[in-house]
């Protein structure tokens, strides 16, 4: 991780403090490799995002609530071992659960190119090799099926779901990243999807509340 240092050192130095910090708030340890890789993820956000716009957060500081600590909240509900993030943007959530829980392989699926050019930008200078960066709409994707799919970004359980069907296996899920305004979009649910599980998300630094509902296929 050594050719990480020069983009390091581009970072606050507050930033690794708030990090390490968030991250024992949740419970996720990690080693330095992984740390190291985190705080590259975020160096590359923002200084691609003065270029790029690729997210609205300007300030690093809050890249690291707003982006990388929400995306580790999920973590204890990934499983995978095959995920695919949907609507990933700048691969959030997904290249933070790559980074976190190596074993897992994780597809990264966005339809605009200047995104899905940061995702392998990352996934090279980040040296991961459980990232598969895809460029498509979602309702031509076609691949194998996947244990979960995720997405942070869908405005709409509904069609999340709907665009996605035929992604998940037989006995998938998906994780659908939520603020408080969801039951309304669960009552919409299309017929044989069912709410399987749901999870109130404390993310530190954050006073947004955040959920996660786990979907499946009624039995």
């Amino acid at each position: 991780m050594s050719s990480l240092n020069p983009l390091l050192k581009t970072l606050p130095a507050s930033v690794a403090p708030r990090l390490d910090q968030g991250l024992s708030q949740l419970g996720i340890a990690v080693d330095e490799h992984q740390r190291q890789q985190l705080l590259g993820l975020l160096a590359l956000l923002h200084k691609w995002n003065r270029a790029y716009n690729l997210t609205a957060v300007r300030e690093v500081d809050d890249m690291v609530s707003r982006h990388v600590l929400d995306s580790a909240a999920v973590l204890p509900y990934v499983q995978g071992p095959r995920l695919l993030d949907v609507g990933a943007g700048p691969g959030l959530p997904g290249i933070v659960l790559a980074i976190l829980a190596p074993q897992l392989d994780v597809t990264l699926l966005d339809s605009n190119g200047k995104k899905v050019r940061f995702q392998r930008q990352a996934v090279m200078e980040l040296g991961l090799e459980n990232v598969t960066p895809v460029q498509a709409r979602v309702e031509q994707f076609e691949a194998a099926t996947f244990d979960q799919v995720i997405s942070r970004a869908f405005a709409s359980l509904v069609d999340f779901v709907t665009l996605t069907r035929q992604l998940p296996s037989a006995d998938g899920q998906w994780l659908a990243m939520k603020g408080p305004g969801a039951d309304d979009e669960l009552r919409d649910l299309p017929a044989g999807i069912r709410l399987h599980q749901r999870h109130l998300l404390e993310v530190p630094f954050e006073a947004a509340q955040r959920q996660l509902l786990i979907l499946d296929v009624e039995s």
